[in-house]
């Protein structure tokens, strides 16, 4: 019964561990020095009580020991998992880049109408295409699938590329 609990402890310890690292090492990247700083030492703790616990219990068979590193490992994937669904919520900025298969004016007012602060700039025709609009927004991240939709809702064929903002001056975003 104490393997079983002591592995029940450690697949636990784990995740709680590797969430807090996933989610420290994003909030690191986004400049929240701070934060991370705090969330490091409950890290660090849970860390090494966990491991010195694991260390110091005499297992009394192979199989002991292997149940021990299987509940470390597992609680490692699944603390991945868990930190990266929490580092998804964290609030930021997306710039947005869209590229659209033609001009239609509609769209940007509609675009404009959900909310959405754009700029946008017309694109000379070339050899590939006529013309069409370079459309910029820097956007909270967590209206992303929201905007993704409803610009493909009004032209499937549009290019978008998003990428995280650090820093973001002068802009509007609702």
């Amino acid at each position: 019964m104490e393997i079983i609990l002591l592995c029940i402890k450690v697949f636990l310890c784990r995740i709680l561990d590797v969430s807090l690292s996933t989610f420290r090492t994003v909030l690191l990247v986004k400049g929240r020095t701070a934060i991370a700083a705090a969330i490091a030492i409950v890290e660090a703790m849970v860390w090494f009580l966990v491991v010195r616990e694991a260390l110091q219990f005499e297992a009394r068979t192979w199989l002991d020991t292997l149940n021990i590193a299987f509940a470390y490992a597992f609680g490692y994937s699944v603390g991945n998992i868990i930190g990266g669904e929490l580092s998804k919520r964290i609030s930021g900025t997306i710039n947005v880049q869209i590229v659209t298969s033609g001009k239609d004016s509609s769209m940007i007012k509609k675009i404009q109408d959900a909310g959405f602060e754009i700029t946008v700039i017309d694109a000379n025709p070339s050899q590939y295409s006529g013309e069409k609009y370079i459309i910029f927004a820097v956007i909270k991240n967590t209206r992303l699938k929201e905007f993704r939709k409803l610009v493909y809702s009004l032209d499937e064929k549009a290019f978008i590329l998003a990428s995280e903002t650090k820093i973001v001056t002068h802009a509007v975003i609702k």
